[in-house]
């Protein structure tokens, strides 16, 4: 059985050089954008709001509702429920979809901010880091989840989804490959994720381990 080891993330943002001064622009610059990009705009809020729930935010719902003062078009963005993809490349493509369609109904002048207003694409670059925490069993890795940093949890959560095998976080993974536990792999797989603040994600995943641990050691 292989252990279950804990990393963390670092991430550094990249400036672009891109812009975006209307909704035409901020098309054009998403279609354009590669996954870093599309990362940074979606995710970065959870993890530097860590301590707040952060349903719904992405940049450019914000710049388009904030900024342009788009406000249909900004709950049209803000409603993009990320969880429900698998890939960063179907994400951008909602965005795209979304922004398309704004644009084909409405042909009229197109608002534009003034310089220093604009929308700035950034791109994030990501690197994961091996910790001191490993796990082989139940126990072990409750004891590892209270310590491990809340950027730990943000990797093997929120990341894992977006990577082979997609949409699996590597906690539900590695308990249904190493002790065929659909139980655990099912309770903690159908939490969403972008509900809870990071350390309440912890706590929730945690009992589902403490419950599931007390019925496999009694049987």
């Amino acid at each position: 059985m292989e252990p279950f080891k804990f990393c963390t993330r670092l991430t550094l943002t990249e400036v672009t050089g891109r812009k975006a001064y209307n909704t035409a622009e901020l098309l054009e610059g998403i279609k354009a954008a590669d996954d870093a990009v599309i990362y940074h705009h979606t995710h970065r809020f959870i993890k530097q709001s860590h301590h707040l729930v952060p349903e719904g935010a992405n940049d450019f719902a914000y710049w388009v509702a904030n900024t342009l003062q788009a406000d249909r078009l900004g709950e049209e963005l803000t409603s993009i429920d990320i969880v429900q993809y698998h890939s960063l490349t179907d994400i951008k493509n909602a965005f795209v979809k979304m922004l398309e369609r704004h644009i084909a109904e409405n042909l009229g002048p197109m608002r534009t901010v003034a310089p220093g207003r604009e929308f700035h694409f950034m791109r994030a670059i990501r690197f994961s880091l091996p910790t001191e925490c490993s796990a082989s069993d139940y126990a072990g890795f409750i004891e590892c989840l209270r310590k491990v940093s809340v950027s730990s949890l943000y990797l093997h959560v929120f990341e894992a989804r977006l990577r082979p095998p997609y949409g699996v976080d590597d906690f539900s993974h590695w308990f249904r490959i190493n002790f065929n536990d659909e139980i655990v792999g099912r309770e903690i797989s159908r939490l969403d994720p972008y509900s809870y603040t990071l350390e309440g994600l912890r706590q929730r995943i945690i009992r589902i381990l403490e419950k599931r641990h007390a019925e496999v050691s009694r049987a």
